[in-house]
């Protein structure tokens, strides 16, 4: 039996996905005066599918391992100055404050599982 039904550990994988989102963004802006740089995005399909691999339905399956940069990857070949530098700086920043947000969303989740939890522990009081 599980306790938590997975709950906790898809918002922690969420949370963890988010994260790293979070620093590639922070890169790309550091970097956007840098010549000849290439702004990263993080494949939220690849992360989909690394979490689908990690539900396996029977023991016997192959486990497979990744590591986070295998989720980072270079964006099209856009420039956008003379310095061949393509981060989009209002992107940037776009995908930085919906982050955010995001993140905030999934914190309060699993703050309210965590409360939940604690309220069943003292029995209601």
């Amino acid at each position: 039996m599980k306790l938590f039904s997975n709950t906790i550990t898809n918002l922690e994988n969420a949370l963890n996905y988010s994260n790293m989102k979070q620093k590639v963004i922070a890169q790309n802006i550091a970097n956007v005066d840098t010549p000849n740089y290439k702004a990263k995005e993080v494949s939220f399909k690849k992360s989909l599918t690394s979490a689908l691999e990690a539900n396996k339905t029977e023991a016997k399956h192959m486990d497979f391992t990744r590591t986070n940069s295998e989720f980072v990857a270079s964006k099209k070949n856009d420039t956008y100055s003379n310095s061949g530098n393509s981060v989009d700086v209002d992107k940037e920043m776009t995908d930085l404050a919906t982050n955010q947000i995001y993140y905030n969303a999934l914190i309060e989740r699993i703050n309210g599982k965590f409360n939940t939890l604690e309220n069943v522990i003292r029995g209601g009081k």
